[in-house]
């Protein structure tokens, strides 16, 4: 434990010194307040990767796991790509809808850019986006699904209200399962 703790507070610190080293090397060694004033603040990339700021992501698939499962709350992935249009549109749906972003707050939040090495969280193919749900039993729902036959955990920007009630139902599920 205290190791892993000295390793994070170094990296940090390495990450901390190549970040200002980069910014004083752009500007000639010299900070001028003025141009950082006019220009906005780059936020450094963060485990939301967009989809939510304000929420708690887990990092791995195992982590998100293991909270579910000590936690007893539900696990949300989303599976997604940057680069993706579908994805990007999905985004910024998910992050602008108040609602889904206050009930989110009571599941384990997991987004990945990368397959994980478990076939139950592809049951239907490798798509993005994907969106599924795990009990905290480590079991997958696969009858919560969208609204597609062929893409059966897809949703579109248009199917938020359908993610919402699927939300629900997970935290429903829960509730009258366990």
């Amino acid at each position: 434990m205290e190791k892993s703790c000295i390793s994070v507070f170094l990296l940090l610190v390495a990450v901390s010194y190549a970040l200002a080293k980069d910014f004083t090397s752009k500007n000639d060694g010299k900070r001028d307040t003025k141009e950082v004033k006019e220009t906005k603040p780059r936020l450094p990339q963060t485990l939301s990767r967009g989809w939510g700021d304000n929420l708690v992501w887990i990092q791995t698939y195992e982590e998100a796991l293991f909270r579910a499962k000590n936690g007893n709350k539900p696990i949300m992935i989303i599976h997604h790509l940057e680069d993706c249009p579908h994805s990007q549109a999905l985004k910024k749906v998910f992050a602008e809808h108040k609602e889904i972003q206050k009930m989110a707050e009571k599941f384990v939040l997991l987004n990945l850019v990368y397959e994980t090495t478990d076939k139950n969280l592809s049951p239907d193919g490798q798509y993005v986006p994907r969106v599924l749900f795990i009990d905290p039993s480590l079991t997958v729902r696969a009858d919560i699904t969208g609204r597609y036959s062929n893409r059966l955990y897809a949703y579109e920007p248009s199917d938020i209200s359908l993610l919402y009630s699927n939300m629900q139902k997970a935290l429903k599920l829960l509730k009258t399962e366990l």
